[in-house]
């Protein structure tokens, strides 16, 4: 059969034979992809995985230890407190030396000091006795008006007294003996908390006390130097300075023999039980992140709860003994060294959260190396187009770039292992001067050029 004329001529069979062969093509395609698809399959299925929702041991057990280790990090810290502060006499006086320029301290001192030597001078009882022997010996009228002006005069000494007690406290001098007392106290204050109460930390009253009669000596010889002769004819005088409530000493010296004897262990066994946790961990990167997290906030554990301490403390001292704001710089001074040390710690976890994180694959983590990495690449090809390179410095280096990186960081976590007191600013100081490390391994590091086939080859 024919199509109709003046056109080609087709034959049915031609046509069949056409679509058969469209149709042939089509369906070899469709099996190409088939199998294909079946390939890819078989290779997904013969790839070895590990399973991602099987239970683990792995992950409690690290999660314990990391949490125990954030635990004991502030009983650490109180207890290396506790032996710097206590154990050792240079630690104990370099922290209580400031308490005597604290304002509350001096004005406190002062009173004490002023109270005693006014009521050992007691110039009632002395107008008394000068009016009983003008009146012996027929001057009644003037005893009548030495009477009279007993009132003024004891203000007047009393006043006299404070202005020069207020004047020695505030000076050099008294500075000095501040330091020469309490380091004299120091075995008393290790025989209180140890529960050997003797020497100059007593306790009387329900209070512990520091005995500050050396300062009685230096402020006699100067009232007596300016006109104030009558003070070398008083008794001696013994004042006080209440340190805390006795009631807390037991509790004080219970913690002090715990802590002492476990100063050097608890930080040991804190810090092995947070690696100890990072490394069992199946997640190593995520688990320093935990670890890092849990030992900040830890601090902030240690922080709120020196608050509760300093508010249960400053309601436990009577306002007569001791003056809510000298009180409270007592505390504050006396802790400073443990609330430095939290800090230290906040700052160095949340240093290691942040930069494990920013090691890892998360997004915003390739997102901020990436734009480092294109910052540093733009300035060394800036530097080549200039001819600065690194030459074999810059090949070697990038070679090496990992070993170069994890000497960096081990390097960073020695110093601040064995520095002797590392504070918060430290800490910041040396991960400042860590990423500058990697910035300029990083700047220097030159890749191979890649060498690009030969055209027309």
């Amino acid at each position: 059969m024919e199509l109709a004329k003046g056109g080609p001529t087709v034959s049915s069979g031609e046509s069949i034979g056409a679509a058969s062969g469209q149709h042939a093509g089509l369906a070899a395609g469709e099996r190409a992809e088939l199998e294909a698809l079946r390939a890819e399959v078989a290779r997904l299925r013969d790839r070895p995985e590990r399973p991602r929702h099987r239970v683990s041991w792995r992950t409690p057990v690290a999660s314990v230890l990391i949490l125990l280790g954030c635990i004991l990090a502030p009983l650490s810290v109180i207890s290396v407190w506790t032996a710097n502060e206590v154990a050792s006499t240079d630690r104990y006086v370099a922290n209580i030396t400031p308490l005597i320029h604290a304002p509350s301290i001096q004005r406190a001192v002062t009173d004490d000091i002023t109270t005693a030597v006014s009521s050992a001078i007691n110039v009632p009882s002395r107008t008394n006795q000068a009016v009983a022997v003008l009146n012996q010996k027929g001057l009644p009228r003037i005893g009548t008006l030495l009477q009279g002006l007993s009132g003024p005069l004891a203000s007047a000494v009393q006043g006299f007294v404070h202005t020069r007690v207020a004047t020695f406290m505030a000076s050099p001098r008294a500075a000095h003996l501040w330091v020469q007392v309490n380091t004299t106290a120091h075995a008393q204050v290790v025989a209180a908390l140890s529960g050997r109460n003797n020497g100059a930390v007593k306790v009387s009253n329900g209070e512990v006390t520091l005995d500050l009669s050396p300062f009685i000596s230096d402020i006699k010889a100067d009232l007596a130097a300016r006109g104030l002769t009558i003070v070398n004819k008083v008794p001696p005088i013994h004042v006080t300075l209440a340190l805390f409530p006795s009631r807390d000493l037991v509790k004080a010296q219970t913690g002090y023999r715990f802590l002492n004897d476990l100063k050097i262990v608890l930080p040991i066994v804190s810090l092995l039980l947070l690696a100890l946790g990072v490394y069992i961990a199946r997640g190593h990167r995520r688990a320093l992140i935990a670890a890092g997290l849990g030992l900040a906030a830890a601090m902030v554990v240690l922080g709120a709860a020196l608050l509760i301490v300093r508010g249960a403390y400053l309601n436990a001292v009577p306002p007569n003994v001791l003056s809510s704001d000298a009180a409270a710089a007592a505390f504050d001074i006396l802790v400073r060294f443990i609330r430095e040390g939290l800090r230290t710690l906040l700052v160095a976890g949340l240093v290691i959260a942040a930069g494990a994180f920013l090691t890892g694959p998360s997004v915003t983590a390739v997102r901020i190396r990436s734009a480092f990495g294109a910052v540093f690449g733009w300035i060394r090809r800036s530097g080549e187009t200039h001819g600065i390179t690194t030459g074999p410095v810059g090949g070697w280096t990038y070679a090496h770039r990992h070993a170069l990186r994890i000497g960096a960081v081990a390097l960073a976590a020695i110093i601040f292992v064995f520095w002797g007191r590392p504070t918060a600013a430290v800490v910041v100081l040396i991960a400042v001067l860590l990423l500058v490390v990697l910035g300029i391994i990083e700047l220097i590091g030159r890749p191979p050029r890649r060498v690009s086939p030969a055209s027309g080859s």
